[in-house]
């Protein structure tokens, strides 16, 4: 099975990784975390970047927040598959950094997700992984089910309650 690369620009970022890490977990996807800023340590976002594909990663979760050019950066020195988590900062609410993620200019996409959106992003990463491995895909499709049973379930609560 591929590995889910995930570089966050920070430690400030590690509550939204965690929710990755535990869904990746969950899963039984194997994960590499890292800590890699685009402005502070380029070159070695860079090298991890260049060498993704061959290190066995078939996708790559980026967490930054504010300027938020992380994934990008990644991004620029890859063609697997960069899903961004923009991170909400005390500045703008994450505004910035879900601009900052969304608006790739062509030719270099990143998938985005929604600010501190760290599950969304590993179940994304496990959908393209799961492309080429049927057993996760059957591992989603029961995660999915046992989502609407649970719903289902509420929904039954509620008429009960009324």
């Amino acid at each position: 099975m591929k590995k889910v690369g995930i570089v966050m620009g920070s430690d400030s970022d590690l509550p939204i990784i965690k929710k990755a890490t535990d869904t990746l977990k969950e899963l039984d996807i194997p994960f590499e975390v890292h800590i890699y800023s685009a402005h502070r340590t380029p070159e070695e976002a860079r090298e991890f970047s260049l060498n993704a594909r061959e290190n066995g990663f078939g996708a790559i979760i980026c967490a930054a927040g504010m300027a938020a050019h992380l994934a990008g950066a990644v991004a620029a020195n890859t063609t697997l598959p960069v899903i961004g988590i923009p991170c909400k900062s005390s500045v703008l609410d994450g505004m910035d950094a879900l601009l900052s993620t969304v608006m790739m200019p062509p030719g270099i996409p990143v998938a985005t997700v929604a600010i501190n959106g760290g599950a969304n992003a590993a179940l994304l990463a496990a959908q393209i992984i799961a492309v080429e491995d049927k057993a996760l895909a059957d591992k989603l499709d029961a995660k999915r089910k046992t989502a609407a049973a649970a719903v289902l379930e509420k929904d039954k609560n509620v008429l009960s309650q009324l």
